[in-house]
Protein backbone atom coordinates (compact mmCIF):
# COMPACT_ATOMS: atom_id res chain seq x y z
CA UNK A 1 0.00 0.00 0.00
CA UNK A 2 1.22 3.51 -0.66
CA UNK A 3 0.14 7.13 -0.21
CA UNK A 4 0.02 9.18 -3.42
CA UNK A 5 0.70 12.67 -2.31
CA UNK A 6 4.16 14.53 -3.14
CA UNK A 7 6.73 14.01 -0.36
CA UNK A 8 7.50 17.23 1.47
CA UNK A 9 11.17 17.79 2.13
CA UNK A 10 12.72 18.66 6.00
CA UNK A 11 13.53 22.01 6.78
CA UNK A 12 16.42 23.40 4.94
CA UNK A 13 16.81 20.55 2.77
CA UNK A 14 16.28 20.28 -0.99
CA UNK A 15 13.84 17.43 -2.27
CA UNK A 16 15.78 14.86 -4.30
CA UNK A 17 15.57 14.55 -8.17
CA UNK A 18 13.67 11.49 -9.30
CA UNK A 19 17.52 10.44 -10.51
CA UNK A 20 18.92 11.52 -7.38
CA UNK A 21 16.28 9.23 -5.12
CA UNK A 22 17.61 6.04 -3.29
CA UNK A 23 15.82 3.35 -2.51
CA UNK A 24 15.93 2.68 1.30
CA UNK A 25 13.77 -0.15 3.03
CA UNK A 26 13.02 -0.21 6.68
CA UNK A 27 12.18 -2.98 9.11
CA UNK A 28 9.66 -2.67 11.36
CA UNK A 29 8.41 -0.18 9.92
CA UNK A 30 5.08 0.56 11.70
CA UNK A 31 5.80 1.65 14.80
CA UNK A 32 8.29 2.98 17.33
CA UNK A 33 11.89 3.99 15.75
CA UNK A 34 10.81 2.07 12.34
CA UNK A 35 7.74 4.33 11.89
CA UNK A 36 9.56 7.47 12.58
CA UNK A 37 12.80 6.70 10.97
CA UNK A 38 10.62 5.73 7.71
CA UNK A 39 8.66 9.11 7.88
CA UNK A 40 12.15 10.94 8.08
CA UNK A 41 13.70 9.56 5.48
CA UNK A 42 10.51 9.69 3.29
CA UNK A 43 10.87 13.59 4.21
CA UNK A 44 14.02 13.60 3.34
CA UNK A 45 13.54 12.89 -0.25
CA UNK A 46 14.46 8.86 -0.51
CA UNK A 47 11.86 6.49 -1.72
CA UNK A 48 10.91 4.18 1.52
CA UNK A 49 10.19 0.76 1.70
CA UNK A 50 8.52 0.16 4.91
CA UNK A 51 7.92 -3.70 6.17
CA UNK A 52 5.33 -4.71 7.86
CA UNK A 53 3.48 -8.10 9.90
CA UNK A 54 0.53 -7.46 7.93
CA UNK A 55 -2.14 -6.04 5.78
CA UNK A 56 -3.43 -4.33 8.77
CA UNK A 57 0.11 -2.63 10.17
CA UNK A 58 0.84 -1.38 6.68
CA UNK A 59 -2.46 0.58 6.53
CA UNK A 60 -0.86 2.66 10.19
CA UNK A 61 2.05 3.01 8.24
CA UNK A 62 0.11 4.49 4.93
CA UNK A 63 -2.06 6.58 6.68
CA UNK A 64 1.04 8.16 9.01
CA UNK A 65 2.76 9.23 6.19
CA UNK A 66 -0.56 10.17 4.83
CA UNK A 67 -1.11 12.79 7.33
CA UNK A 68 2.49 13.97 6.87
CA UNK A 69 2.02 14.48 2.88
CA UNK A 70 4.96 11.79 2.46
CA UNK A 71 4.44 8.49 0.15
CA UNK A 72 6.03 5.33 2.27
CA UNK A 73 5.28 2.14 0.66
CA UNK A 74 5.39 -1.09 2.22
CA UNK A 75 5.99 -4.89 1.99
CA UNK A 76 5.07 -7.70 4.20
CA UNK A 77 7.54 -9.39 6.24
CA UNK A 78 8.12 -12.03 9.07
CA UNK A 79 12.03 -12.07 9.99
CA UNK A 80 11.94 -15.02 11.22
CA UNK A 81 10.84 -16.88 8.39
CA UNK A 82 13.31 -17.11 5.96
CA UNK A 83 10.84 -17.56 3.33
CA UNK A 84 9.41 -14.67 3.96
CA UNK A 85 12.87 -12.49 4.10
CA UNK A 86 13.37 -14.05 0.63
CA UNK A 87 10.40 -12.92 -1.01
CA UNK A 88 10.33 -9.05 0.93
CA UNK A 89 14.05 -8.61 -0.39
CA UNK A 90 12.87 -9.89 -4.13
CA UNK A 91 9.68 -8.05 -3.95
CA UNK A 92 11.78 -4.97 -2.22
CA UNK A 93 14.01 -4.59 -5.69
CA UNK A 94 11.29 -5.21 -8.06
CA UNK A 95 9.45 -1.75 -6.48
CA UNK A 96 12.11 0.50 -7.29
CA UNK A 97 14.15 1.98 -10.09
CA UNK A 98 17.46 1.23 -9.48
CA UNK A 99 17.52 -1.02 -6.85
CA UNK A 100 17.53 -0.79 -3.11
CA UNK A 101 20.50 1.14 -2.23
CA UNK A 102 20.31 1.04 1.53
CA UNK A 103 18.84 -1.63 4.32
CA UNK A 104 17.58 -0.47 7.46
CA UNK A 105 17.75 -4.10 10.05
CA UNK A 106 14.72 -2.13 12.67
CA UNK A 107 12.84 -4.57 13.66
CA UNK A 108 13.57 -6.65 16.99
CA UNK A 109 12.31 -6.47 20.50
CA UNK A 110 13.03 -6.24 23.84
CA UNK A 111 12.78 -9.46 26.76
CA UNK A 112 12.92 -8.50 30.41
CA UNK A 113 13.86 -11.52 32.69
CA UNK A 114 16.47 -12.63 35.09
CA UNK A 115 18.76 -14.59 33.15
CA UNK A 116 17.47 -17.77 35.28
CA UNK A 117 14.00 -17.29 34.75
CA UNK A 118 14.24 -16.87 30.42
CA UNK A 119 13.61 -20.62 28.91
CA UNK A 120 15.72 -21.87 25.92
CA UNK A 121 12.83 -21.37 23.56
CA UNK A 122 12.35 -17.46 24.92
CA UNK A 123 15.85 -17.17 24.64
CA UNK A 124 16.35 -18.50 20.61
CA UNK A 125 13.73 -16.41 19.75
CA UNK A 126 15.42 -13.54 21.29
CA UNK A 127 18.19 -14.42 19.24
CA UNK A 128 16.22 -15.06 16.03
CA UNK A 129 14.90 -11.92 15.51
CA UNK A 130 17.76 -9.63 17.28
CA UNK A 131 20.45 -11.24 15.53
CA UNK A 132 20.07 -14.24 12.92
CA UNK A 133 17.23 -11.93 11.10
CA UNK A 134 19.13 -8.62 10.80
CA UNK A 135 22.08 -11.11 8.99
CA UNK A 136 19.67 -12.70 6.72
CA UNK A 137 18.08 -10.03 5.24
CA UNK A 138 22.12 -8.55 5.08
CA UNK A 139 23.02 -11.62 3.23
CA UNK A 140 20.41 -10.79 1.07
CA UNK A 141 20.22 -7.79 -0.28
CA UNK A 142 24.14 -7.85 -0.37
CA UNK A 143 24.15 -9.64 -3.91
CA UNK A 144 22.27 -6.73 -5.42
CA UNK A 145 24.05 -3.80 -3.84
CA UNK A 146 27.50 -6.04 -4.73
CA UNK A 147 26.85 -6.05 -8.62
CA UNK A 148 25.51 -2.17 -8.30
CA UNK A 149 29.06 -1.33 -6.49
CA UNK A 150 27.46 0.75 -4.03
CA UNK A 151 25.16 0.20 -0.99
CA UNK A 152 24.64 0.72 3.06
CA UNK A 153 23.10 -1.64 5.60
CA UNK A 154 22.41 0.12 8.98
CA UNK A 155 21.55 -1.90 12.08
CA UNK A 156 20.14 -0.37 14.84
CA UNK A 157 21.34 -1.91 17.72
CA UNK A 158 21.69 -0.53 21.35
CA UNK A 159 23.67 1.27 23.83
CA UNK A 160 23.06 -2.51 25.74
CA UNK A 161 25.34 -3.80 22.50
CA UNK A 162 28.46 -2.09 24.50
CA UNK A 163 27.26 -2.95 27.93
CA UNK A 164 25.10 -4.83 29.71
CA UNK A 165 22.24 -4.19 32.65
CA UNK A 166 20.41 -6.92 35.03
CA UNK A 167 17.45 -8.13 33.93
CA UNK A 168 17.68 -8.06 30.16
CA UNK A 169 20.46 -10.05 30.10
CA UNK A 170 19.61 -11.93 26.63
CA UNK A 171 18.40 -9.17 24.83
CA UNK A 172 21.95 -7.35 25.95
CA UNK A 173 23.49 -10.74 24.59
CA UNK A 174 21.66 -10.58 21.33
CA UNK A 175 22.99 -6.98 20.85
CA UNK A 176 26.41 -7.83 21.70
CA UNK A 177 26.07 -10.63 19.19
CA UNK A 178 24.47 -8.29 16.89
CA UNK A 179 27.52 -5.72 17.08
CA UNK A 180 29.94 -8.36 16.73
CA UNK A 181 29.05 -9.97 13.52
CA UNK A 182 28.30 -6.67 12.24
CA UNK A 183 31.66 -5.59 13.13
CA UNK A 184 33.15 -8.80 11.06
CA UNK A 185 30.45 -8.13 7.92
CA UNK A 186 31.81 -4.21 7.67
CA UNK A 187 35.47 -5.36 7.20
CA UNK A 188 34.50 -8.14 4.62
CA UNK A 189 32.34 -6.46 1.92
CA UNK A 190 33.79 -2.88 2.42
CA UNK A 191 36.24 -3.92 -0.13
CA UNK A 192 32.62 -3.97 -2.54
CA UNK A 193 31.54 -0.32 -1.97
CA UNK A 194 28.81 -1.42 0.92
CA UNK A 195 29.00 0.18 4.15
CA UNK A 196 27.98 -0.61 7.03
CA UNK A 197 27.08 1.11 10.23
CA UNK A 198 25.71 1.05 13.43
CA UNK A 199 23.42 2.38 15.42
CA UNK A 200 23.15 2.87 19.31
CA UNK A 201 20.28 4.22 20.81
CA UNK A 202 20.21 4.94 24.58
CA UNK A 203 16.06 4.58 26.14
CA UNK A 204 13.75 6.72 24.07
CA UNK A 205 10.14 7.09 24.13
CA UNK A 206 8.56 3.94 22.56
CA UNK A 207 6.52 1.00 23.35
CA UNK A 208 9.46 -1.20 23.13
CA UNK A 209 9.90 -0.77 26.99
CA UNK A 210 6.39 -1.39 27.75
CA UNK A 211 6.34 -5.15 25.82
CA UNK A 212 9.33 -6.07 27.42
CA UNK A 213 7.27 -6.10 30.58
CA UNK A 214 5.10 -8.70 28.83
CA UNK A 215 5.77 -12.55 29.05
CA UNK A 216 4.74 -13.32 32.64
CA UNK A 217 7.80 -12.07 34.50
CA UNK A 218 8.87 -12.54 36.90
CA UNK A 219 7.43 -16.65 37.29
CA UNK A 220 5.25 -17.40 39.68
CA UNK A 221 7.77 -19.15 42.77
CA UNK A 222 10.88 -16.91 42.22
CA UNK A 223 10.30 -13.72 44.65
CA UNK A 224 13.94 -12.77 44.27
CA UNK A 225 13.19 -10.06 41.67
CA UNK A 226 9.85 -9.58 42.38
CA UNK A 227 10.61 -5.78 43.40
CA UNK A 228 13.29 -5.37 40.80
CA UNK A 229 10.28 -6.31 38.11
CA UNK A 230 7.58 -3.76 39.81
CA UNK A 231 10.55 -1.37 39.55
CA UNK A 232 10.80 -1.75 35.83
CA UNK A 233 7.06 -1.86 34.81
CA UNK A 234 6.72 1.27 36.56
CA UNK A 235 9.33 2.77 34.57
CA UNK A 236 7.66 1.38 31.40
CA UNK A 237 4.63 2.83 32.14
CA UNK A 238 6.47 6.60 32.01
CA UNK A 239 8.39 6.03 28.80
CA UNK A 240 6.18 9.02 27.42
CA UNK A 241 8.96 11.24 29.39
CA UNK A 242 11.97 9.61 27.70
CA UNK A 243 13.32 11.31 24.99
CA UNK A 244 11.67 11.60 21.27
CA UNK A 245 12.89 8.77 19.24
CA UNK A 246 13.30 11.35 16.56
CA UNK A 247 16.63 11.76 17.40
CA UNK A 248 17.50 8.19 16.35
CA UNK A 249 15.68 9.43 13.30
CA UNK A 250 17.65 11.64 12.24
CA UNK A 251 20.89 9.90 12.74
CA UNK A 252 20.11 7.28 10.10
CA UNK A 253 19.05 9.98 8.19
CA UNK A 254 22.57 11.39 8.57
CA UNK A 255 24.42 7.69 8.27
CA UNK A 256 22.59 7.67 4.84
CA UNK A 257 23.30 11.37 3.71
CA UNK A 258 26.73 11.44 4.78
CA UNK A 259 29.35 9.73 2.09
CA UNK A 260 31.69 8.24 4.34
CA UNK A 261 29.98 7.34 7.81
CA UNK A 262 31.49 6.03 10.79
CA UNK A 263 31.40 2.45 11.80
CA UNK A 264 29.31 2.90 15.08
CA UNK A 265 27.10 6.33 16.13
CA UNK A 266 25.88 6.78 19.61
CA UNK A 267 22.06 8.42 20.11
CA UNK A 268 21.15 9.96 23.39
CA UNK A 269 23.11 11.66 27.00
CA UNK A 270 22.17 7.99 28.64
CA UNK A 271 23.70 6.10 25.78
CA UNK A 272 26.98 8.50 26.12
CA UNK A 273 27.46 8.44 29.67
CA UNK A 274 26.46 4.54 30.13
CA UNK A 275 29.84 3.88 27.79
CA UNK A 276 32.06 6.08 29.03
CA UNK A 277 31.33 5.10 32.81
CA UNK A 278 32.07 1.41 31.46
CA UNK A 279 35.16 2.77 30.10
CA UNK A 280 36.08 4.56 33.18
CA UNK A 281 35.10 2.97 36.01
CA UNK A 282 35.43 0.21 37.92
CA UNK A 283 33.66 -2.92 37.71
CA UNK A 284 32.44 -2.61 40.87
CA UNK A 285 31.38 0.29 41.02
CA UNK A 286 29.36 0.04 37.85
CA UNK A 287 28.16 -3.24 38.69
CA UNK A 288 26.93 -1.41 41.84
CA UNK A 289 25.29 1.22 40.10
CA UNK A 290 23.31 -0.93 37.97
CA UNK A 291 21.93 -3.29 40.73
CA UNK A 292 20.41 -0.09 42.55
CA UNK A 293 19.24 1.42 39.18
CA UNK A 294 17.55 -1.84 38.60
CA UNK A 295 15.88 -1.84 41.93
CA UNK A 296 17.93 -5.35 43.18
CA UNK A 297 20.19 -3.65 45.87
CA UNK A 298 19.47 -0.25 47.50
CA UNK A 299 21.05 2.90 48.64
CA UNK A 300 23.11 2.99 51.60
CA UNK A 301 21.47 4.28 54.94
CA UNK A 302 22.70 7.81 55.66
CA UNK A 303 24.91 7.89 58.78
CA UNK A 304 23.97 10.33 61.58
CA UNK A 305 26.70 12.90 62.86
CA UNK A 306 28.08 10.36 65.30
CA UNK A 307 27.76 7.38 62.71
Amino acid sequence: MSAERSPRTSAGRSPRTSAERRSVVVTGASGGIGLVTALELAAAGYDVIGTVRSAARAVVVEEAAVDRGLSVRTVELDVDDPDSCAEAVVTAESMTEHGVWAWVNNAGYVQSGAVEDVSDDLVRAQLETNVVAPLRLARLVLPGMRGRGEGRIVHVSSVVGRLSVPLLGWYCASKHALEAVTDALRIEVAGDGVQVVLVEPGMFGTDIWSAAQEGGFPPPGNPRYASAYARAQSLSRRSEHLPDPVWVARTVRMVLDNPAPTARYVVGADAMSGILAERLLPTLVTDYVKAVAAGLRGLPARRGPHG
